[in-house]
């Protein structure tokens, strides 16, 4: 070290240690706060405002700490926070969409049409709410992909709410062949949903007889759930159905194709041959 950085060394000495002491304990001790924040509130209030209690807190800190040691370092506040709002206004023309996102965001954060954690469809999206934001809102996705969507998007247009309400109802539409009894199949659907213990009592499971199909008669079966019991009810009610129907003969149709060459295409040639073996008729 030469001497003269020995000097300035010395003569900073003590706002080198304040800056540093500062920094090094004022921003863990953020992160800190944030964490004891969650952790407190985490059963008195939403997701989504302890995400933005915490991350208001974080920042503002930080911004105050900067400051601090800004200010320690000799640089004029008042100069920089004129020098700060002259390029905040030139940034504010040029960030327009900018500031449409955060005026929705704002929106969405007074109205809560959803919360961290619940399902989301909007649009081709779909996912789980992952965090709220000023600008955008992030969904995770079931294949664990992160999808952002800005905030103005959502307030334009309509999206569904998948878990807003704690039961939901899940809609099966079942197709049986013509020859099946429809009272019949309406009492085993029933049967299915009593013996599901996924499935709830009240509201009682939703059967209709929607009408006739091309090649079927079709129904819809709508059994009610908790929304956290998706997943569970869908395999066990799918595979259910499939067992019930083939012990008591009911057949599920599939769609039937007839193949057709047209007029100007010869028919395909068939010829009835004596087999070798058994000496009895073989279609060629």
């Amino acid at each position: 070290m030469t001497e003269s950085m020995y000097e300035w060394f010395s003569a900073y000495k003590g706002r080198i240690i304040y800056c540093v002491l500062l920094l090094g304990l004022g921003l863990p001790l953020l992160r800190m706060v944030g964490y004891l924040i969650k952790k407190g509130l985490r059963k008195k209030i939403s997701e989504q405002s302890i995400m933005l209690i915490t991350k208001g807190v974080v920042y503002t800190g930080t911004t105050i700490v900067i400051l601090m040691v800004l200010q320690k370092c000799g640089v004029n506040l008042g100069t920089l926070l004129g020098a700060a709002g002259i390029a905040g206004v030139a940034i504010g023309f040029a960030s327009q969409t900018s500031l449409s996102n955060l005026i929705s965001g704002l929106f969405l954060i007074g109205e809560k049409p959803f919360e961290v954690g619940d399902v989301l469809h909007a649009g081709s999206d779909h996912g789980v709410v992952h965090s709220v934001g000023l600008l955008s809102v992030q969904l995770r996705t079931f294949n664990n992909q992160l999808i952002r969507i800005p905030n103005e998007t959502l307030i334009k247009s309509s999206f569904t709410n998948v878990t807003r309400f704690p039961i939901r109802r899940m809609d099966i539409p079942i197709g049986v062949a013509y020859k099946e009894d429809t009272e019949r199949v309406i009492r085993i659907l029933k049967e299915i949903a009593d013996a599901n213990p996924y499935c709830l009592d009240e509201p009682e499971p939703l059967v209709i007889f929607k009408g006739f199909g091309d090649s079927a008669l079709e129904f819809m079966f709508g059994p009610w759930f908790s929304k956290t019991d998706y997943i569970a009810l869908r395999n066990s009610l799918m595979t259910e159905i499939k067992k019930r129907f083939d012990a008591e003969g009911i057949e599920i149709p599939f769609p039937h194709r007839t193949l057709y060459a047209g007029e100007v295409t010869k028919p395909f040639p068939v010829h009835v041959v004596p087999s070798p073996d058994t000496q009895s008729g073989a279609v060629q």
